[in-house]
């Protein structure tokens, strides 16, 4: 008989259920590709939509079709086109629209969309713009001072809009819109 350490034999994988036999690939996404010219013509179309009045449509059309599988370019886009409709909406009207869309059919996924957007947007507005850097100005004591005072605060309005976005969309749609947009491999 041949000496066979036992203790050796990994026997999840001889377990067709166990985790060691999963495949990975059941967790991508199987979105087809989006490119930027198609993201640009959605978002004239949007555009169009929130110039003739409709803002609630402009911004259910802006979140059922995210590019998930786009290109850096077509999410920049798309994000720009998003962060235009969230500031052109007036505070007054954000519950209600939230409501709408949270009691529609895909309502939670909508608004799972619409926090990923908030959270990008939050992220673009803290990060310094190629002109910010080049307004630094070493310090004697080593350290750079960022933007003069009295001037370059351009995205305070943009990041205002979005954390108030933020705020009514947690009353509507509670924390969990929190967690599932952290724990979603998808990004817009």
């Amino acid at each position: 008989m041949t000496n066979i350490n036992w203790r050796t034999i990994n026997i999840d994988l001889l377990d067709p259920e166990s985790p060691a036999n999963f495949s990975t690939a059941t967790l991508s996404s199987t979105v087809p590709s989006v490119s930027a010219s198609e993201v640009q013509s959605l978002s004239s179309q949007i555009k169009q939509q929130l110039r003739g009045g409709d803002s609630e449509g402009a911004l259910r059309g802006a979140l059922e079709y995210p590019p998930y599988s786009g290109d850096t370019a077509a999410k920049e886009v798309h994000l720009a086109t998003v962060v235009e409709i969230l500031q052109s909406i007036k505070q007054s009207e954000m519950s209600p629209i939230l409501s709408r869309t949270y009691g529609s059919d895909g309502g939670v996924e909508l608004l799972d969309v619409l926090m990923k957007y908030l959270y990008k947007g939050m992220s673009h507005s803290s990060q310094p713009s190629s002109a910010s850097t080049r307004s630094m100005s070493p310090q004697p004591t080593g350290f750079s001072q960022i933007l003069s005072r009295g001037g370059g605060e351009g995205g305070g309005q943009a990041m205002s809009v979005l954390l108030s976005w933020h705020e009514k969309l947690v009353e509507i749609a509670g924390p969990g819109s929190i967690v599932r947009v952290m724990s979603d491999r998808r990004t817009v």
